[in-house]
């Protein structure tokens, strides 16, 4: 696995030049996980952003702390990424992330990593929260058209 390649095919870095790019992937740490096993807990604080670079997760989300059976949301795979929220707020995780593959890997990048370099970068923090912005409002829209 090429990690340049992998985060060249991430939306959210889509716009960001070859050499951001590189600064992005100093930024990530690597981490492998079971099936089974968590990556994100709902409801727990959050400061990393996961890109998946092989295998899939599975994005689970209870509507009550108590709830026993959560419900699958999404399945994702290479490229993807969740946590992604963790760079714009501290709140807390508003979905479970699980692996579902034999074995995932995922490159983590820490929030205050990720701001370090925004503030080396201007270019670089605007582009990345820009696509964020984007992809929120897309998946508001579409939960809110959902809902109807």
């Amino acid at each position: 696995m090429d990690l340049l390649t992998v985060l060249s095919n991430v939306e959210l870095f889509d716009g960001i030049t070859p050499y951001e790019l590189e600064a992005v992937s100093k930024i990530c740490n690597e981490r492998s996980y079971q099936a089974g096993d968590a990556i994100t807990v709902q409801g727990e604080p959050g400061d990393e952003l996961y890109v998946i670079c092989d295998g899939f997760v599975e994005v689970l989300r209870s509507e009550t702390p108590s709830d026993p059976s959560p419900r699958t949301i999404v399945n994702l795979g290479e490229g993807q990424i969740v946590g992604e929220m963790a760079l714009v707020d501290r709140g807390p995780r508003s979905a479970t992330v699980r692996s579902i593959s034999e074995k995932t890997i995922v490159q983590v990048i820490q929030r205050e990593d990720f701001e370090r370099i925004c503030d080396e970068n201007y270019h670089l923090g605007y582009i990345v929260m820009r696509n964020i912005a984007a992809d929120l409002s897309f998946k508001l829209r579409h939960q809110h058209l959902a809902s109807r």
